[in-house]
């Protein structure tokens, strides 16, 4: 049987993005928080015409023109996955990495109660308690090994950390629904080339809106921006590679079953540590990436 393409074009995202954050590692001390940020859209965005344009090419596939609702939705995507990297990075903190990071991994969980309720998707109960072990692995996988226990993290929970976290994934979360919410303004009969088109104009919008900020509150910031782009065009290439596949599956199937099957990032995380990293697993590793397995599998199954 093969794979259904929503699933494989997830986990492609999924070690997109795991790929790029490794070699955004690469631009600490370099860059700020915002400029870091910046790189992402403004080297994405050239990356991303070519996609859409080598798809448009083999496809011949039409798009009509854009509705303003379609437009409204698309900025605010873009505007709320900004808000949500600033938001997790700016839990983290002495005591708030592990706590910020495990309360932004409820995202799963909060996009599919949100599309439910805004999307009337319907899940099975199969698929829900696979999303809920999922997200339980994944948490756990943030919190293993960081000396808290579950009565500190259950204390956490109205700390700022945890609060920036939830936060973080609210944010994250709603990204996939506007942008899920937002294809239907889009005259198009084919969703791959909807997603790819809603790819290149949300990264462009984040560009401006972004960039605008750097250039106003930071702009020394800016010659840095270009000075690092050899690192920056990667980071930028990976993240609109991630984010073509991102949206490719939003536009397949529902938003929670995507960003469920998406937490298999975190398992591309621990082999990227393991295999190119040289660090060991733990025992509580290993229990975390069965958690998840098992919950990606229940979803799969529940989906069928």
């Amino acid at each position: 049987m093969l794979i259904p393409l929503w699933v494989a074009a997830t986990g492609t995202a999924a070690l997109f993005q795991t790929w790029r954050t490794a070699l955004q590692q690469r631009l600490r001390g370099q860059l700020s928080l915002n400029a870091a940020a910046v790189v992402r859209y403004l080297y994405g965005v050239p990356v991303g015409l070519v996609i859409l344009a080598l798809y448009w090419l083999a496809t011949d596939g039409t798009l009509g023109t854009p509705g303003v609702t379609y437009l409204l939705l698309v900025a605010l995507a873009g505007l709320l996955q900004i808000f949500g990297t600033n938001l997790l990075i700016s839990s983290f903190g002495p005591r708030g990495f592990a706590v910020g990071t495990a309360y932004s991994k409820t995202e799963a969980i909060q996009a599919s109660l949100i599309a439910v309720i805004l999307l009337g998707e319907a899940l099975s109960p199969l698929a829900w308690k696979g999303i809920i072990i999922s997200a339980a692995g994944v948490m756990y996988l943030s919190l293993a090994g960081r000396g808290l226990t579950a009565g500190e993290v259950l204390r956490a929970t109205v700390q700022p950390a945890a609060l920036r976290g939830m936060g973080a994934g609210f944010c994250f979360a709603m990204t996939a629904i506007c942008a899920r919410a937002a294809y239907p303004g889009l005259p198009a009969s084919d969703p791959i080339l909807k997603a790819l088109f809603t790819v290149v104009l949300m990264n462009a919008m984040q560009t401006l809106m972004q960039g605008g900020w750097l250039f106003v509150k930071e702009r020394q910031a800016v010659f840095s921006v270009f000075r690092t782009w050899r690192s920056s065009a990667q980071v930028g290439a990976l993240s609109a590679c991630g984010s073509a596949c991102w949206f490719i599956g939003f536009a397949l199937a529902p938003v929670a079953l995507v960003r469920a099957v998406g937490q298999v990032e975190i398992l591309f995380t621990l082999a990227f540590s393991r295999f190119f990293l040289g660090e060991r697993m733990k025992g509580s590793d290993v229990l975390g990436a069965l958690l998840v397995v098992s919950g990606v599998v229940l979803v799969l199954l529940g989906s069928l």
